[in-house]
């Protein structure tokens, strides 16, 4: 699996949210981009994208801006790629033969291959929810402990 950009980049504007969570009302779209150093015209389709999928809230206006839709516990980072690049998978290469057999020179044993690293990949991102990377970034977890403590 590789994560996009988008999906790099939506991964960053969640965390900004998360990390300035306490502060009140909505972030502006700029001050996204700013403390992240995202491209703002691009930051603003994938924060539309993350607002689709129930993610993030928006307020129009003066004073507008996101604010996220859901405590960041509730967050996996599963969701987060999952609400700008697709499902997580490793390709879309097909279902293997049911029974065992394959008549195309064992193809069908590498596409169970890569159907299951897909599924491994999925399931470990959604071990991580954006409140634990928040903790990890601010200090307050550090990553190895946070990795032991997920497998």
């Amino acid at each position: 699996m590789r994560v996009s950009t988008k999906g790099d980049y939506a991964c960053r504007a969640l965390l900004s949210l998360a990390l300035h969570i306490e502060e009140p009302g909505p972030t502006s779209v700029s001050d996204i981009a700013r403390r992240t150093g995202l491209p703002q015209p691009y930051l603003e389709q994938i924060l539309l994208a993350l607002k689709g999928a129930g993610l993030v809230r928006s307020k129009r206006g003066v004073g507008g801006g996101y604010v996220l839709a859901r405590p960041t516990v509730d967050i996996k980072l599963s969701e987060i790629l999952s609400a700008v690049d697709g499902p997580i998978s490793l390709g879309d290469f097909g279902e293997p033969h049911e029974d065992g057999s394959c008549n195309h020179e064992g193809q069908c044993v590498l596409l169970a291959i890569w159907k299951e690293a897909g599924e491994i990949m999925r399931l470990h991102m959604e071990g991580f929810t954006l409140a634990d990377i928040a903790e990890a970034a601010q200090g307050s977890t550090p990553w190895p402990d946070m990795l032991a403590a997920k497998r």
